[in-house]
């Protein structure tokens, strides 16, 4: 049965230097925006409120501390004014949105995607389960919890973020679960056109692999915003490329021109017969699949610190969950 979804991939700039609620904002206009065209679903950057902690690429650990501080003070609560922001700007517009945050949790920063149905409701809060390279100074490890993909008025949706995509596993672990769409985030403005590349490779294989569509986004840096993060005309080059906001069938096929530079957004109707068309011939998870010479074990309970004893005859309140507080 043909179904079609209007999806947009956003690459846009973020906003620095404000009190962390600006690029908040910033997304829920660009939300307005998208949904004036006819938009359904919209995929934004990784960790794009407040913004995505470049400077971390570019400076040593011992001089980053200040810029690591000032983040946690902008990092996003879940839930909290940021989310809610976000939650109220679906829910009017009646459009999925997937959004990298920082979040922060007590002491530690993770790198977050959250789904937003078209209701507001939050359907996902994951957390990318390893930080790549230089982001190990920035965020703590998420669990396997978050590897699921959840029912939205889109369809049937999966994220992962960045580098994620090179985990096998990860990505097999949502394909049995069936995606129609499968959102990536990216932080974009970054190591150069190979990462572009790179990128283009493993978004598309991912779509024929799956037999979904992949909806992909990535950042955008102005020439003003590198000169503020370098801060030194040797360190700009690094900060510069990288970027490939798209959206990919499932045949493996661009549906409109990739976004590679500047802001802007790419549009694309995901006709979902063309899942039904690419899994005739090919699902990794059902007919193509060797289920009893090869499977995936994975362990989807949250992380805990603590764990309670129970003694037979005596209830003891579980461990406390994220962001929430003891009485």
């Amino acid at each position: 049965m043909s179904r079609i979804v209007r999806a947009a991939a956003i690459q846009i700039s973020p906003v620095l230097g404000d009190d962390g609620l600006g690029t908040a904002r910033k997304v829920c206009q660009t939300i307005r925006n998208a949904a004036e065209k006819g938009v359904n679903l919209m995929v934004f950057p990784e960790t794009f409120v407040p913004y995505y902690p470049y400077f971390s690429f570019i400076q040593p650990a011992f001089r980053m501390g200040a810029e690591h501080l000032e983040l946690y003070e902008r990092a996003v609560i879940i839930p909290g004014p940021v989310t809610d922001m976000v939650a109220e700007a679906a829910r009017q517009t009646g459009t999925v949105v997937v959004l990298g945050v920082n979040e922060r949790d007590f002491g530690t920063l993770y790198n977050t995607q959250i789904i937003f149905d078209a209701t507001g409701e939050i359907l996902l809060k994951r957390r990318k389960i390893t930080p790549t390279y230089h982001e190990r100074m920035i965020w703590g490890q998420g669990d396997g919890a978050g590897l699921k993909v959840v029912d939205s008025a889109a369809g049937r949706i999966g994220a992962l973020a960045c580098w994620e995509h090179y985990n096998p596993l990860a990505r097999y672990a949502l394909m049995t679960q069936h995606e129609d769409i499968h959102c990536a985030q990216f932080p974009g403005s970054l190591v150069g056109q190979i990462f572009a590349d790179q990128m283009e490779v493993t978004l598309r294989h991912h779509a024929l692999e799956s037999g979904c569509f992949v909806v992909n986004a990535t950042g955008w840096l102005t020439e003003e915003q590198i000169k503020d993060i370098s801060g030194d005309p040797a360190l700009e080059g690094p900060l510069r490329g990288g970027c490939f906001t798209a959206i990919v069938s499932p045949e493996g096929k661009l549906l409109a021109p990739p976004l590679t530079e500047g802001e802007g957004m790419v549009i694309a109707d995901l006709d979902f017969a063309l899942i039904t068309k690419r899994k005739r011939m090919m699902d990794s998870v059902g007919h193509y699949a060797r289920p009893e010479l090869l499977s995936l074990l994975q362990d989807r309970h949250p992380a805990r610190t603590v764990h309670y004893a129970r003694e037979p005859e005596q209830e003891v309140p579980p461990a406390l969950s994220h962001n929430e507080v003891a009485p």
